[in-house]
């Protein structure tokens, strides 16, 4: 089966320039960063709630646990939110929240219900073809996640708790390889 394609950086920014035109740009930048900065799946992304991410206080929490429920694997995890993303879902926050029950999803469709998985992975496919990403898909975001920590430096069994797998296999699958890496590699010696 073939694998979602995994962005460049110059690929990445061209997308996000392309959604902040788009109507619902805060919403769909969003999902977009989620994927991207903090790996996770599309159901995952849907399954959120402003209490997931919000505290009590209104302040973006540094972690975020999913339930078994809306894991793949059916394993609870926690998930770090980096500055960077932390940064992203307080401007979200602020533009889009206002005074939203703890409980309503984050992210909302045009008719204000929450996503499915099965939606949010059409909205995230119809993101890349407008950016003209062929082969991007809804699991792109979470492939260039574990290739820029595996390529970062970060060790396996790392990767492989902020991922949700079990196996360090199915991990090394969603690694992208290029020539520039492989020639990069070969000149450290």
């Amino acid at each position: 089966m073939k694998q979602a394609r995994v962005l460049t950086d110059a690929e990445f920014k061209r997308m996000l320039a392309v959604v902040a035109q788009m109507k619902h740009a805060g919403r769909n930048r969003l999902a977009l960063m989620l994927s991207h900065l903090a790996g996770l799946r599309v159901g995952e992304i849907a399954a959120l709630t402003v209490r997931d991410i919000i505290d009590g206080d209104g302040k973006v929490r540094e972690q975020l646990r999913l339930s078994a429920e809306v894991t793949k694997g059916g394993h609870a995890r926690v998930v770090f939110l980096n500055d960077k993303l932390r940064r992203e879902i307080e401007r979200y926050a602020g533009e889009h929240l206002g005074d939203r029950a703890a409980d309503t999803p984050l992210l909302m469709t045009q008719k204000r219900t929450a996503f499915s998985a099965n939606t949010l992975c059409q909205l995230m496919g119809e993101l890349y073809r407008s950016a003209g990403l062929d082969g991007a898909t809804s699991h792109s975001g979470r492939r260039w996640f574990i290739t820029r920590l595996a390529h970062s430096g970060v060790s396996p069994k790392v990767i492989m708790t902020l991922a949700g797998h079990r196996n360090l296999a199915t991990t090394q699958r969603y690694i992208d390889v290029r020539d520039e890496m492989m020639k990069a590699a070969v000149d450290l010696l």
